[in-house]
This record gives C-alpha cells, structure tokens and sequence, in this order.
C-alpha cells in the first residue's frame, strides 16, 4: 500500500488493437479493503483494462503500480504470483475433473516418495472442505464439475480465489447467473473479504447491485475514464447518465404493437422427464410480446427449447395458427418459422472464433448455396452488411472476429442470425442478459419494432422491471407449473414474485 492508501494503481492505461483504441489514457486507483465498481456501456473498455491488469493483454502504454511500486504484468501467472487473481465472467473450469482439483489446479499438495512426487489428495480434500466451511458454501471437493449448476460453478471460482490469499480480486459479472439468495451469499462473502483487507475489483450492469456493495465507483465511456465517485454520492439516474453521455429519461421505448389473432397455441405440454414442465397450456397472438418470468428451475428455458424442439415432449399440442405440428428439431422448428435465442449466447449463441459475417448468416446458410454447391459470397457480404447497418451493430467490419465485439453487439449479431431466417415467431430467452443500459434499450427496440411489423414474442426474463416494462402479457412459471398469466400494464412485482413462489410449498 502506497502513501495514499492505495494498494493499486493503473496510471494513463492505453490499448490499441487494429482499426480500436480500447483504452484511452485510462486511470484507476483502488484502496486496500474496499470494494470498487467498474462500470460502463459493453464495448466501454471495461474488460480490456482488467485483462491487462490480469496479464492477458499486455498495456501499450502506462504503469501499474502495486503496494507503492511499479510492476510488469506480461501472464497471468505473474498476475497470480503478485496476488491479482480474477473470476471471469465466462467460467473457465475444466467440466471433467474434480472441484478440488479445479480448485488447487497447479498448486496440488504433493508427497515425496524419494525422487518421486505424488498427489496428495487426502490434504486436497482437507482443504478445500476447509475451504468451503470458512466461506459457508455447501460442495462436496469430490464432485465432477461438470455435474454442477452454474451458481455453484460460479461459488466453486469464488473460493479458488480467495484461495490464493489475493490481495486484489476482480470479479467480471459475478452474479450474473445467481439467484437471489445466492447473490445475498456472494455478498456477505464479499463484506467478509473486504474486511480481510482484500480490494476487490467488481464489473456488474446491475446498478442496484453496484450501489448495495461498492464502496467507490469508476465509470468509462468509449475507452475512457469518466471518473470515480464515492458509491453514496451516486444514484441510479446519475450512473446512467454517465454512462451513457445522456440522460436515459425512459428506461424501455414505447410500443405501439396490437396483438390480433392466436398464432402459436400450447396445449399440455409436458416434458418426459421429472422436474421438469408439466401440464402447461397458452397462447400467442400476431403482433404480441408474452413475457414469463418465474425464478431459477422454473423450467422457463426447457419449455421454450422444447417448443423449438431441443427437447422431447411426452405429451400435449403445439397448433400454429389452429393446425397441430409436430416439432421434433430445430430444423422443423425454422421450417416452421421459429427462431431461438439461447440464454447463454457464449455457450450456445456465438462461434467466438468465427466473423461477424459468418456468425450472421450461419443459420441461413443453405440460401446461399448455388446450383454449383458453392456459397454464393456476394449475396453473404451484402445480407451482413444490411444487418450491420439494419441493427446498428458496432464493429469494425463484418470480418472481424465475434470474440472481439461487446456483448450488447454480440446480441445484435444473433438477433441479425435469426431475422434473416424470416420467422413469425421468436422465442428469447433472456435477451438483454450481461449488457448494459444503453445496449439494453437498443435491443429492447428491436424487440417493440419486431412486435410492430407483427412478429410474436417470447420473451424469458429474470429482470422483473423488465419483463413489466416490455411485456403486453406475462406468463409466470413455477417449479416447471404455469401458476398464472397477468397483463403488463396492471401488474406489479410483488404479483409476479407470488405466482414464481405459488407451488413452491406444495
């Protein structure tokens, strides 16, 4: 720690890569024992910077400075050995070994027979329940990651941090697949922590988390530092302003959508398996936006995948404008004129390695087929550009790589995918997930047009205003039931939160 109490600086932090200045001359100071918000629109520079802070970006210019002297941060192992550690937003756990293993991943204890060395997983064990006692989470060391939810993946990334006995740990999104008990957990962890004296780095879109937990707050723009505010100077409409360089009046745009007549009618429908939907029963109209809401199991995800047919259905009717159909797989499901939107676009949606251009067209791709079996480019070229423009998607062309667009622009590239497939009907599934205010009502305006030109809308969302603010009707689901369906303009959340938790004691 430095004179000033500061146990980190990064001092005038630019970083440039081809056709993008990501960073512009940015400075952030953290003190010892608190915890900092670091937010922004998506492409604001946010990630960038922690990445050269963690050493998989290596700064073009600028110092870091680290308990009152300079340091050299080129991998992330010299980021671990200073004790920087980081919880990425995309966990990056090995599915297919232990969570103990996972945990002390190149750190194993080892016995030494002679010359030999050996695991010692008997103190592995030890440790990490230790570990995991300290912190109040209940995972057992043994368990195969990949047989975990993502809340406990999230808690099992938590722990290996705090492991390290890091003195400052960045966390990326940490609550972004949490519930509302388990974010109370994360932050009672986080209190603890900070208590501890760990400076703790924390990214989140969600406002009123970043006002609960932050003690200080700094906001980018466009690659730029806008400044850093004590968390109890700020309030919601202040952040968003400065967020977005504008005040930000109206949180959802206006719709003028009129639903008509029933277009998708659900009779039924129950999964083969238990635990899951069973039993549900709705209608759609043309031209209308049906919200459902419900929390964390309430098989939301697994109903709409069913309708796109990802998954089997024993029994119930799906009629398309009054004729039953039978979907056994997304193929029928496009024929049809249906498109999905996954939850998890980095683990579903995008092929992070391919371009933009490959990512828009990729799930029309045989209308690009010749009588020659060769893909017609011109017309691929000329479709990416259109969605590019039609959408507003920031990149700095359509061959530039998906895994180097924000998340907001990321989103818009999957809703491009799918409205040159044409379809009547879209299924989202939490469409605004991890993007920020501004890409949010960019992408809530598609949404309303889409409603607009008539095209019906489901739309899964855990975000409570926003499944009010966007929705003409809102299903609510409850341990796999539908427990109710309520108007968006004369319902409130303490309705919805009532039919989430209706069949939850029964």
């Amino acid at each position: 720690m430095n004179e000033n109490g500061f146990v980190l600086e990064m001092n005038n932090i630019s970083k440039e890569f081809p056709g993008v200045k990501a960073l512009d001359d940015v400075t952030i100071k953290l003190r010892a024992g608190s915890v900092h918000a670091l937010m922004g629109e998506n492409g604001a520079g946010k990630s960038t910077l922690m990445k050269c802070l963690f050493g998989i970006y290596i700064e073009d210019s600028g110092e870091i400075i680290l308990d009152g002297r300079k340091v050299v941060i080129d991998s992330s192992k010299s980021a671990l050995d200073l004790g920087i550690a980081m919880i990425h937003q995309e966990l990056l756990s090995i599915p297919y070994r232990s969570v103990m293993e996972n945990i002390w991943l190149g750190r194993f204890p080892l016995i030494n027979f002679g010359p030999l060395k050996f695991v010692n997983h008997k103190k592995m064990y030890k440790d990490t329940e230790k570990l995991f006692k300290d912190l109040n989470m209940d995972i057992d060391p043994n368990m195969r990651v990949e047989k975990l939810s993502v809340s406990k993946v999230q808690s099992m990334e938590i722990a290996k941090a705090t492991s390290m006995n890091a003195k400052v740990i960045i966390m990326d999104e940490p609550t972004s697949s949490l519930t509302e008990n388990e974010v109370d957990h994360l932050f009672k962890i986080i209190r603890d922590m900070r208590d501890q004296g760990v400076a703790i780095i924390y990214i989140s879109h969600k406002i009123e988390e970043i006002l609960q937990i932050s003690d200080d707050v700094t906001i980018m723009r466009d690659g730029k530092g806008v400044g850093t505010w004590p968390a109890s100077e700020l309030t919601t409409d202040m952040i968003i302003s400065k967020m977005v360089g504008r005040d930000l009046l109206n949180r959802f745009p206006e719709r003028n959508n009129v639903p008509a007549d029933v277009v998708l009618k659900v009779e039924g429908l129950t999964s083969p398996f238990p635990k899951c939907f069973k039993n549900v029963s709705f209608d759609l109209r043309k031209g209308e936006i049906l919200g459902v809401g419900g929390l964390v199991g309430a098989q939301r995800t697994e109903l709409v995948e069913a309708i796109f047919g990802l998954r089997t259905i024993e029994s119930g009717k799906i009629l398309i404008e009054g004729k039953e159909v039978k979907i056994k797989s997304p193929i029928d499901a496009k024929k049809l004129k249906i498109a999905l939107l996954t939850e998890e676009r980095r683990a579903s949606g995008i092929f992070p390695l391919l371009s933009v251009l490959e990512n828009t067209v990729i799930a029309n791709i045989v209308r690009y087929i010749t009588r020659l079996f060769l893909l017609d480019d011109k017309k691929r070229k000329e479709d990416a550009t259109k969605s590019i423009d039609m959408l507003r998607i920031k990149t700095p062309s359509f061959r530039t790589l998906m895994k180097d667009l924000s998340g907001g622009n990321q989103q818009k590239v999957l809703f491009a995918r799918w409205l040159l497939t044409e379809p009547e009907i879209l299924l989202l599934d939490e469409p605004t997930r991890g993007i920020d205010v501004g890409a949010k009502f960019e992408i809530y305006t598609i949404i309303a047009k889409l409603a607009m030109e008539g095209k019906s809308i489901i739309m899964i969302s855990s975000e409570m205003p926003e499944l009010i603010g966007m929705s003409d009707r809102i299903m609510v689901m409850c341990e796999g039931r539908l427990s109710g369906i309520v108007n968006g303009n004369g319902t409130n959340q303490e309705e919805i939160m009532q039919l989430a938790t209706k069949f939850m004691a029964q």
